[in-house]
């Protein structure tokens, strides 16, 4: 079937096939299809209830990287219309480290809406739900409402989302949380995923390049992309507390690209990499 929608697909210029497909990625990447005749993106949900720890992202992100047929590109998603926000799930720091992770891994990043923002979960009272597994079966926690709350455009009265009233609640946080406000500071969230978003198209290493995860402390996750010549490496330090990650003298030196505080760019590293509590960095190695 998936192989008659691509045939269907190749009838058209610059189309992509993607699948919501839950699966194991044993039975997922097999809708590559034979000879990668099937879905371009069969979507890679293996982050969005991940154990939120360096060694289970770490094993994680490996059996991924090897089950993928030869060939095939890989795709990520760590927020989605049915899961708990990134945010509520991780905290506002994890959010950080996970929009790093989200857009430094080999393939394909896909955003959620609203979590450029840091948006939160919002409570959705009974008379107000919509969502038809709540309704079936209230009071359990299958309603997925508090995650598809308005995208938040502005301050005041319906975000800049709506001037009536909105399918679920804005919520609260909404004066701070949006996007006008969030576009005049440097250091926030939306910041954050534009800077990264740039540096994907500035360095071909992070659009393109290879991943090759590197041993570090069990309290953080580091791996290396690679094109060509260029070499850049991601570190995140997924602790409370700091935490110093000796590297190998072939990947010693370097220039800090970004932060998840958006405050060490242009730093230099030689020897090792100093993480700050729950901070993440992408460093150029020279």
């Amino acid at each position: 079937v998936v192989a008659g929608l691509r045939d269907v697909a190749r009838e058209y210029c610059d189309r992509v096939l993607i699948g919501e497909l839950n699966l194991p990625v044993k039975q997922l990447v097999a809708y590559y299809g034979t000879d990668l005749n099937g879905l371009q993106l069969p979507f890679n949900f293996v982050l969005l209830n991940a154990r939120w720890t360096a060694p289970v992202l770490t094993q994680l992100i490996a059996t991924y990287e090897a089950a993928l047929p030869a060939g095939a590109w890989p795709n990520w998603v760590v927020g989605n219309h049915d899961t708990s926000r990134v945010a509520t799930r991780l905290g506002a720091a994890g959010a950080r480290l996970a929009a790093i992770l989200l857009l430094t891994l080999r393939g394909t990043p896909t955003l959620y809406y609203g979590d450029e923002l840091g948006m939160a979960d919002v409570p959705v009272p009974p008379e107000l739900v919509q969502d038809p597994f709540e309704k079936r079966v209230p009071g359990i926690g299958v309603g997925r409402d508090p995650e598809r709350s308005p995208m938040r455009w502005q301050p005041g009265p319906g975000a800049g989302f709506t001037t009536g009233t909105p399918w679920l609640p804005i919520g609260d946080g909404a004066a701070e949380c949006n996007v006008e406000r969030q576009t005049k500071d440097p250091r926030s969230m939306l910041s954050l995923h534009r800077t990264l978003l740039q540096l994907r198209r500035q360095h071909p290493a992070l659009a393109l390049g290879s991943y090759a995860g590197l041993p570090v402390a069990e309290t953080c996750l580091a791996f290396l992309r690679q094109h060509g010549a260029e070499r850049i490496l991601v570190a995140l330090n997924l602790s409370e507390s700091a935490q110093g990650i000796p590297l190998p003298p072939a990947l010693d030196r370097g220039r800090v690209l970004l932060s998840s505080a958006l405050d060490r760019g242009g730093d230099t590293i030689s020897g090792s990499i100093e993480l700050r509590a729950a901070e993440g960095v992408i460093v150029a190695v020279v």
